[in-house]
């Protein structure tokens, strides 16, 4: 289930800036306050289901402590796509700003898992054959 973002709250864009103040700061309490934002509600946020997103950048920084990576569902695929992802920038080791991109990983892996659920396998392509397996022309 997606988080549902409120304007007070962490919004995707907050949660970027928040990324980026904590790879400069290495420290929850000052890249919340940059963001106005409590340490408290950054670990609220990080125990929420539906915030493994952000949790992976988060330990990403600090270092994650030994668990299994999460599945990700073709919904959640989906969800970033329409999402897109926002990267922080630093700049000499300090946070410069954050950018919003498509997120186009997002976008491959879930063609990638639907073309493999598709009943019929892919063409394989055959020199002898032609393209796509496609009986040769006659001329």
């Amino acid at each position: 289930m997606p988080l549902r973002a409120r304007r007070d709250g962490w919004t995707p864009l907050r949660q970027a800036e928040f990324i980026g103040y904590l790879a400069e700061t290495r420290c929850v309490k000052r890249a919340a306050a940059r963001v106005g934002m409590s340490r408290e509600s950054a670990y609220r946020l990080r125990r929420k289901a539906g915030a493994e997103p952000f949790c992976m950048a988060w330990d990403t920084i600090l270092g994650a402590p030994d668990r299994p990576r999460p599945k990700v569902t073709l919904e959640a695929l989906f969800r970033r796509i329409a999402q897109g992802s926002y990267r922080p920038v630093l700049r000499g080791g300090r946070y410069a700003g954050t950018l919003h991109k498509p997120d186009n990983s997002a976008l491959r892996s879930a063609l990638g898992r639907l073309d493999r659920l598709s009943a019929e396998p892919p063409a394989r392509y055959d020199p002898r054959k032609g393209h796509r397996n496609q009986k040769p022309r006659s001329v």
